[in-house]
């Protein structure tokens, strides 16, 4: 591996330019003066010895210059969290092939499938400066983790195996290890996720919050000045690495906070010691400052198709696309179309929890499901919505994925309102109203609330149709549209009997990524929270599930969890996904369906087409937008 001092002196040897205005060339101007001044130490001084060398030409890019800054919007403050998850710094992370790659990391080694040792870059940086060492890893570990004040539950399930908590080790100053009983094959890939396992804070600026290390007077001036009720609300408040609100927080991610809340403007701007360089020796990001801007929700697409907005994947969809193209002739923009990844772009989850003891009972019943996902027209709402781009399918993987196989989108997905019909007659569900609604054995008429968050308007344009085609078979459907948060709590209270939102998170997995999302893993599982619960509560809270196909995949995603070969994991993919498909768990409509990714006509490295969505691209974040640049006007 050529280091940096190495690389500095080839080019230094080859220019027969002075080593420190080589050191100059290679770094940010905006940081250049902040050396000149005596604010900043010279680059080879922030850089770790061997820093991760981008080949921008192996991936068909150019080396670019630095510079400029980039606007975004976003629909609400919270929404800044977008940004670590495109600027994707992690210890671990998957390259554009979806390969998983050390980053943060120098390198690591995995023994016997559950002995994980790392090797921290030496002289790698937080972005006050500060050297990251395991001191950060064992803090984190011994002070968190394992603290019961913090996490009064005990340490996260992640991190336990069959109830057994991992051991930690420090190694030396640049190596730790983590190591279970039994293999751990998800412990990667949670390290390389959009909201990636921690495992690591900055342990010299944490320590000041911690009742440990703090005294009781100044944690009681903290805890006053930032308006908190303890001191461990206060540690919370502080730590937040995924929704950057603590500017003094130190960061590895490529753009630093520099903006605390509540504002309208959130400016983020170059990390100086961010661990990444192009194969010339420039540091990245090219990019000196990105601006988040806060607007409403409902006229992003507007403002973007007015320039706002130099770089924008969020916020907009497929229906924006048409004002946006247009502003192209008007404004410096140019918009693309990329895929989405998820596994339904709309779908529908019957609640399998809810409340409603004659509703759950008929949603545990895999006919129902199968007749209500028959009654859909995914060809109409295909052409209407998608102009007949999108691929018209169950709520399953995408054909990109390495473990396709078309009968999981064609299972249950046909358009078959006589059959839908007929299996809803045998479900007891015979008789009607005059106006052809069907009657529940309690009496009540088949009528369906479906609840949303209501961010989407595809959503609302397909539940316009889809509720035409559940009256075609004698259902009623209702569109309740609430704030996210309610939303999701009435969900798991099982107040809610239907929502609507999109399908599986990951539809480009490989067979070494969990298959998590194909059984009761998390409260927020729309269509099972309550057994989503148990599990995630480590069988504390919720309930277990009682339908053997449920029983089976969560059995399945345990036999996954003691895989040692890539092999066994393909098959357990393979068993869990034709469970899925066949018991229509969740209801697709179409998939692979197109998204908008705009830019300023400025941006050079970012791809014209490609996979865009929260998992596992982390939205922009495995095309490494500090790879992207700006030329410069005129």
């Amino acid at each position: 591996m050529i280091t940096r001092r190495q690389m500095l002196g080839l080019l230094a040897a080859t220019t027969a330019v002075p080593g420190k205005l080589i050191a100059e060339s290679l770094d940010s101007p905006l940081l250049a003066k902040r050396v000149s001044d005596g604010v900043l130490p010279e680059l080879q001084d922030r850089l770790p010895k061997n820093p991760r060398i981008v080949n921008l030409a192996a991936m068909g890019r150019e080396p670019g210059q630095h510079g400029g800054r980039v606007r975004m919007l976003i629909g609400r403050q919270k929404d800044i969290r977008y940004l670590p998850m495109n600027s994707y710094s992690r210890l671990v992370g998957y390259n554009s092939e979806l390969e998983l790659i050390p980053d943060i990391l120098e390198s690591y080694d995995i023994e016997e499938g559950r002995i994980f040792t790392f090797h921290i870059r030496e002289g790698h940086r937080w972005s006050d400066g500060s050297e990251l060492t395991s001191d950060d890893f064992q803090y984190y570990w011994n002070d968190v983790v394992l603290n019961l004040d913090i996490l009064r539950g005990g340490p996260p399930t992640s991190l336990k195996l069959d109830g057994k908590v991992a051991e930690f080790e420090v190694l030396d100053k640049y190596t730790v290890r983590y190591s279970w009983d039994a293999p751990m094959p998800q412990f990667l890939t949670q390290l390389a996720s959009p909201i990636p396992l921690t495992l690591l804070l900055p342990a010299a600026y944490m320590r000041q919050f911690h009742a440990k290390f703090q005294s009781a007077s100044n944690l009681d001036a903290f805890i006053e000045q930032y308006r908190v009720d303890d001191w461990v609300g206060l540690h919370r408040k502080m730590s937040r690495q995924n929704r950057p609100e603590n500017p003094d927080l130190p960061t590895l991610e490529a753009w630093r906070p520099t903006t605390s809340p509540p504002a309208e403007q959130f400016i983020f701007e170059r990390n100086p010691f961010f661990h990444r360089v192009d194969e010339l020796g420039k540091q990245l990001p090219y990019i000196d400052k990105m601006v988040l801007n806060v607007s409403s929700a409902e006229i992003i697409g507007a403002k973007t198709a007015t320039g706002e907005s130099d770089l924008q994947v969020t916020g907009i969809s497929l229906p924006d696309y048409t004002l946006i193209k247009e502003a192209e002739s008007r404004f410096p923009i140019k918009v693309s179309l990329w895929r989405t990844t998820r596994g339904s772009s709309v779908a529908l989850f019957p609640n399998l929890n809810c409340k409603d003891e004659t509703w759950r009972t008929l949603f545990q019943n895999a006919q129902m499901r199968r007749a209500m996902s028959l009654a859909i027209n995914r060809r109409e709402i295909n052409q209407v919505i998608y102009y007949g781009l999108a691929n018209e399918s169950a709520d399953t993987i995408l054909p990109e994925s390495s473990l396709f196989k078309p009968e999981y989108a064609t299972a249950w997905a046909a358009y078959d309102p006589e059959q839908a019909n007929r299996m809803l007659d045998e479900l007891g569900l015979e008789q009607r109203d005059d106006s052809g609604i069907r009657l529940l054995p309690d009496g009540r008429l088949a009528n369906i609330t479906i609840e949303s968050a209501g961010e989407s308007t595809l959503e609302t344009d397909a539940l316009e149709l889809i509720t035409d085609h559940f009256r075609d078979v004698g259902i009623a459907l209702f569109i309740r549209s609430s704030q996210r948060d309610i939303f999701r709590s009435r969900v798991t209270g099982g107040d809610v009997m239907m929502s609507v939102f999109m399908g599986l998170d990951n539809g480009l997995p490989s067979a070494d990524m969990a298959p998590s999302q194909l059984a009761p893993t998390m409260d927020d599982q729309l269509h099972w929270p309550v057994w989503g619960l148990h599990y995630m509560s480590a069988k504390m809270q919720g309930s277990p599930p009682d339908i053997p196909e449920v029983q089976q995949l969560r059995q399945l995603l345990d036999d996954w969890m003691q895989t040692t070969t890539t092999e066994q994991r393909a098959e357990i993919w393979a068993s869990m996904l034709a469970i899925h498909a066949d018991q229509v768990f969740s209801i697709g409509t179409v998939n692979g369906s197109l998204q908008p990714v705009v830019r300023s006509s400025r941006m050079r490295n970012i791809p014209d087409s490609s996979l865009l969505g929260f998992a596992p691209t982390s939205f922009l974040g495995v095309h490494m937008p500090d790879t992207f640049w700006l030329e410069k006007e005129g």
